[in-house]
């Protein structure tokens, strides 16, 4: 379900905040596009943050990657890495109004990111928007291998130290399938929503640079009990 909005309305960051507490957000058409269209999915991809599955390799590689995993330090750095062309795509829905938008609720507390850095350079990473005890991720990038799903443990791990209880993918993907993603219908995200948004979780609970064992202990523990 989408609707297109007349460019013209101003759409502010608490008009934002109340579209993601009803299940919809936006999105563009391209960059070059100034209007946005409003989405709610029949089917919503969520991940469910007491089930993330971190494959073997890729828990290696959280523990030898020569990375460094950093939370809002760099907004533009991470949007401008997620509209960026890469291959299999040369568009982006991200325009410079959803820039605009996501860069006020960073300023407001509401937009987080997880960034992934090579020493002074950053190869990939995520945003998304908090609301209560939901988190809705937006999107990610990469620019070296395995960058973006070191991203994704990390937010997984420290929405689960700050007692979120919903991460939303929006959609289901064969790249978030991997990790535990799964589909529910409408009428089911909205039960999940309504409890969530009326939660507290809290993004700063876990230390900015919690080590790689810390963050799959958190998410051992989540998955299979103390």
């Amino acid at each position: 379900m989408t609707s297109h909005d007349d460019f013209m309305i101003d759409i502010t960051p608490q008009v934002l905040l109340k579209a993601y507490s009803c299940g919809i957000f936006p999105m563009a058409e391209s960059a070059d596009d100034p209007a946005l269209y409003w989405i709610e999915p029949q089917h919503r991809g969520i991940l469910p943050l007491d089930r993330v599955h971190v494959p073997k390799r890729l828990a290696r590689t959280l523990r030898t990657a020569p990375v460094r995993v950093e939370i809002d330090t760099d907004f533009d750095g991470v949007i401008s890495g997620c509209a960026g062309s890469r291959p299999g795509r040369r568009s982006t829905w991200i325009n410079a109004r959803i820039r605009s938008l996501y860069r006020e609720l960073f300023a407001l507390g509401h937009c987080h990111t997880v960034e992934v850095w090579m020493e002074d350079r950053m190869v990939g990473g995520l945003y998304g928007v908090a609301l209560g005890s939901a988190f809705f991720g937006e999107s990610m990038f990469s620019t070296e291998r395995d960058v973006s799903k070191i991203a994704l443990i990390h937010l997984a791990a420290r929405l689960i130290a700050g007692g979120f209880t919903l991460l939303d993918t929006q959609f289901v993907t064969d790249h978030l399938r991997q990790f535990g993603t799964i589909e529910v219908d409408r009428e089911t995200f909205h039960h999940l929503l309504s409890n969530a948004v009326r939660g507290n979780g809290d993004f700063r609970r876990l230390p900015e640079r919690p080590n790689p064992e810390a963050v799959l202990e958190i998410i051992d523990k989540a998955r299979y009990g103390a």
